[in-house]
């Protein structure tokens, strides 16, 4: 499936903007817990950067990860690196 990459015009993007500026679609939720299906929503920006916003919360804040800061943090997790957050 091939995902669509939005089409901001005249928008700054930058880390903390309300990501209801940009837009509704294009969000994906990579994966969903059971917590009521509360979780984070990712959107890959036409850029190659990519937002991530609260599901609970998608006019709260966006926040902006390059592709290297965002696999680091994917490889890390993988890696257990992030373990502590979860005792």
């Amino acid at each position: 499936m091939e995902r669509i990459k939005p089409r901001i015009r005249n928008v700054r993007i930058y880390n903390g903007m309300p990501a209801r500026e940009l837009g509704n679609e294009g969000w994906h939720k990579p994966w969903s817990g059971g917590n009521g299906g509360n979780c984070l929503e990712a959107m890959k920006l036409a850029d190659g950067r990519i937002a991530v916003r609260q599901s609970a919360d998608p006019d709260g804040p966006a926040l902006i990860y390059t592709p290297g800061e965002m696999t680091a943090f994917i490889q890390g997790a993988k890696a257990g690196e992030a373990d502590f957050l979860l005792s």
